[in-house]
């Protein structure tokens, strides 16, 4: 791992901080050891836990140290991910026809809490069934003014839909331009803000004018370190971006408690106006009646957790629920599965599905109620979120319910 000066050198466009600009000479010969990364405005160190284990004592007694830990790694849903479930399912389905008892053995999920009782809602020649649901198609806003930031593999800058837009990027990855290779940045980025009009057809971006934001957390390979995700969060807070939307993450346990570490960057952002939206994550298998806990960073009290939805406005098969306490609910619900976006030339259009997916839909509604009263920010912002939700079921798999635009909500 680099220094904290090279650290944040590497993140084209941020300050370079020299040791000197941190409080302590203990802090100071730490950091020189290239083996840790101290984050200023959040009073938090990160430790590679293969070579700076042996500072963490050390970090963790200074005074001007909130918090020191080893990081982790994050990761996008990737379709890598999706062939892997797809395996563990057929798995499941050997072990349930010679294990009848298992479902006794897991969470049960009664159909009136899974779903809605409807006509399912289709693409049409105009716009995808997600922006019909949370209302985008209706609204006359477009996001206009307001600055967004997608963090994830990058974006196709190349892409038909956005060759010649003016767009801030940053990557934050070493020796990887913003280029998204993996495919996942391009589909969510093109979900908060793909074009009015698109080259390819229907509509798909919620907010078609907001001010993007593109930061490059996740690699090639859709996974990252926290010292490239919170870089990016840092940046996206210096450009006073509203609303800051990351689709990845990583599993949690049953009965784990929120990080932190996340706690405090979460907190952070909403007192400074920013709203991180994040994917609850895809790790239940509720036609087996197994639900799995929302994922990191989602599950913090401060950060907006997203679960995914389908087009009959039932809870996604693979999305996670708020079963843990302490933040680990879910707070709002968004389009999740047959969902049409961009993805990198040469292919230019995918349906995926996933809580990645669902988050951008929020990010993108979140962004037009920021330009339908531009003192939406932050807490106030998270607020009128869930007031303006659609129910749809239990909170532990909808929260408040269906995120929707302004004018579409019961209370907007």
């Amino acid at each position: 791992m680099s220094t904290v000066a090279g650290a944040l050198k590497n993140a084209a466009g941020m300050k370079t901080l020299e040791a000197r600009d941190f409080k302590g000479a203990a802090l100071e010969s730490a950091l020189d050891e290239g083996n840790a990364i101290y984050f200023e405005r959040f009073k938090m160190c990160v430790v590679d836990p293969k070579e700076g284990m042996s500072q963490l004592a050390m970090l963790s007694a200074l005074e001007s140290v909130q918090q020191a830990r080893p990081e982790f790694y994050m990761f996008a849903i990737s379709e890598a991910e999706r062939r892997y479930n797809e395996w563990v399912r057929a798995g499941l389905m050997l072990l349930a026809d010679g294990a009848p008892s298992m479902g006794a053995q897991a969470l049960p999920v009664r159909a009136a809490e899974m779903t809605v009782a409807g006509t399912p809602i289709a693409d049409t020649n105009e716009f995808t069934w997600g922006l019909i649901a949370v209302g985008a198609s209706r609204s006359s806003l477009t996001g206009r003014g307001v600055k967004v930031a997608v963090l994830d593999t990058g974006i196709d800058l190349q892409h038909p839909d956005f060759v010649g837009r003016s767009i801030v990027t940053e990557s934050f990855i070493p020796n990887e331009t913003v280029q998204d290779k993996q495919g996942h940045g391009t589909h969510t980025a093109g979900t908060v803000a793909g074009p009015a009009t698109s080259t390819m057809g229907r509509r798909y971006g919620v907010a078609p004018d907001v001010d993007l934001h593109v930061g490059k957390v996740l690699n090639n390979q859709g996974t990252g370190r926290e010292a490239e995700i919170i870089n990016g969060i840092n940046w996206a807070i210096d450009k006073k971006c509203a609303v800051i939307s990351m689709s990845l993450g990583r599993p949690t346990a049953v009965g784990e408690k929120p990080d932190p570490f996340y706690e405090e960057v979460g907190a952070v952002a909403l007192r400074e106006g920013s709203i991180i939206v994040a994917a609850a994550g895809n790790n239940s298998f509720r036609d087996f009646n197994h639900i799995a806990p929302v994922g990191a960073p989602a599950n913090s009290p401060s950060i907006f957790a997203v679960a995914a939805i389908d087009p009959k406005m039932g809870v996604a098969p693979f999305s996670c629920g708020g079963l843990n306490p302490d933040g680990g609910e879910v707070n709002i619900s968004g389009p999740g599965t047959l969902v049409y976006s961009s993805v990198p030339r040469p292919e230019l259009s995918k349906v995926l599905q996933g809580t990645s997916m669902a988050c951008p839909h929020v990010a993108g509604v979140a962004a037009l109620w920021v330009q339908s009263d531009p003192a939406l920010r932050g807490q106030a912002l998270w607020n009128k979120l869930e007031r303006t939700a659609r129910e749809l079921g239990i909170r532990r798999d909808f929260g408040r319910g269906l995120v929707q635009a302004p004018g579409m909500g019961p209370t907007s």
